[in-house]
């Protein structure tokens, strides 16, 4: 959520940054500088209110002693009383019609980051590695995967429909050797473990902007205010969701790894087959609470951690900013890590690292103190993926298969495995 003061302040600077989206928030912001026009001018009202009270509240017992009639000043008190209840009323109504507003008003987007459409304009930042000559036709994972028997959606379909998966022998193994390795380096490089729950309610999921705009996208657990979770990122930031925090603690690093579930609503073409569009996966996260002068030093090092892992895996990737076009509606800047996929002939979205400044800090209530007795200030939040089991798996069945149909085990992954360095057909 936008610092109204802020919006205020600076409201043609505010309107030109957002438009740099694809779209003009001009009458969202219109309207909630109106509202805060009508909630600043009733506290006016009311705190002119009280100072009235309290002047006549002073003046009847000087009149009473007097033995003069307070009947009329009576009245006049009731008067005063009812309509600061009435106000309170209209005070409420609007403050909360607002937060709704500017609760769909989307992050400025940091001045560094490039306007653009879509992904088609994000911009090439690095590479790493050197996509693999074969020497034969790669296979797609979903095939390496059947064929070795350790990857079953049709099974999963049946059990519970499209887009779910079984992983089992030597698919099972490496899953959980991958998250292992992840949990085990992201806590290495500082960040603190977290086993969080998998369901959280609406107003958690507003904290870190899941709602209202991506209902669509969750789901909801009927007859209850509770949804699973689409990301680790929503227990692990809302940890300290309404609290205040030492500002010594900071910066503070959580790591977490969660199953995940998304609708996927509207989703269709290749990324639908296979693991990297799923119902369920299990994806690690790593989440960050800083200083705000310290939040984009802190973005490119929240980078270089999933940037670490795919080093390790051997696996080539590429890191994109994304365009203000493509970018989170939540975030002030948004890096996208991309890994070779050979079936595909491309590189595929596998992590997302963002600050979102204070955005989600003011829509959750996190806040510091740089010192004892010092003012509050929101913290910046940043997190990304470190890194999504299932479509990490993916790249590793197709970058590592070899051409007897057997996958070479990635030499990181192998002291979780018993130093197993091959997946076969059992």
């Amino acid at each position: 959520m936008l610092d109204i003061k802020i919006v205020r302040e600076e409201t043609e600077k505010v309107k030109t940054l957002l438009a740099r989206r694809g779209k003009r928030y001009d009458a969202e912001v219109d309207r909630a500088l109106a509202l805060d026009e009508q909630r600043r001018a009733l506290i006016l009202e009311s705190e002119s209110i009280k100072a009235e009270q309290n002047r006549m509240s002073k003046q009847i017992p000087a009149l009473k002693k007097e033995g003069k009639d307070t009947t009329e000043l009576m009245a006049q008190m009731k008067a005063l009383a009812d309509r600061a209840k009435a106000m309170t009323g209209e005070l409420s109504g609007i403050e909360e019609e607002l937060r709704q507003v500017m609760l769909g008003i989307p992050c400025v987007p940091d001045e560094s980051v490039p306007e653009g459409r879509d992904s088609e304009e994000n911009v090439a930042m690095r590479t790493w590695g050197t996509p693999r000559d074969f020497g034969f036709a790669p296979k797609a994972h979903w095939d390496v995967g059947a064929d070795l028997d350790i990857l079953d959606m049709p099974r999963a379909t049946k059990v519970t429909g499209t887009r779910f998966a079984f992983m089992r022998a030597g698919g099972a193994a490496l899953e959980r050797a991958f998250l292992n390795f992840c949990l085990d380096s992201n806590t290495k490089a500082g960040f603190t473990e977290l086993m969080c729950p998998f369901m959280a309610n609406s107003a958690t999921l507003t904290g870190t902007g899941q709602l209202p705009k991506f209902a669509d996208q969750m789901f909801k657990l009927e007859g209850t205010d509770y949804y699973l979770i689409s990301t680790g990122e929503i227990p692990a930031t809302n940890y300290f969701a309404g609290e205040i925090i030492d500002g010594e603690r900071l910066p503070i690093y959580h790591t977490t790894n969660t199953a995940c579930f998304r609708s996927e609503a509207g989703a269709a073409g290749r990324d639908t087959r296979g693991l990297i569009r799923m119902h369920q996966f299990h994806k690690v996260e790593i989440v960050k609470f800083v200083r705000p002068e310290d939040s984009m030093a802190e973005l490119e090092t929240l980078v270089a951690q999933p940037e670490s892992l795919l080093q390790a895996l051997g696996l080539p990737y590429r890191v994109v900013v994304c365009c203000t076009g493509d970018m989170g509606a939540n975030q002030a800047k948004q890096y996208d890590i991309e890994v070779w996929m050979p079936s595909y002939g491309k590189y595929v979205e596998i992590s997302s690292c963002s600050n979102y400044v204070d955005y989600q800090a003011r829509r959750a209530g996190i806040r510091f103190k740089r010192e004892k007795g010092g003012k509050t200030e929101f913290v910046h939040t940043l997190n990304g993926s470190s890194l999504p089991a299932e479509r990490a798996i993916a790249a590793i069945l197709e970058n590592y298969q070899n051409e007897d149909g057997t996958v070479t085990v990635p030499e990181a992954l192998r002291p979780y495995m018993g130093g197993r360095e091959r997946i076969t057909k059992e």
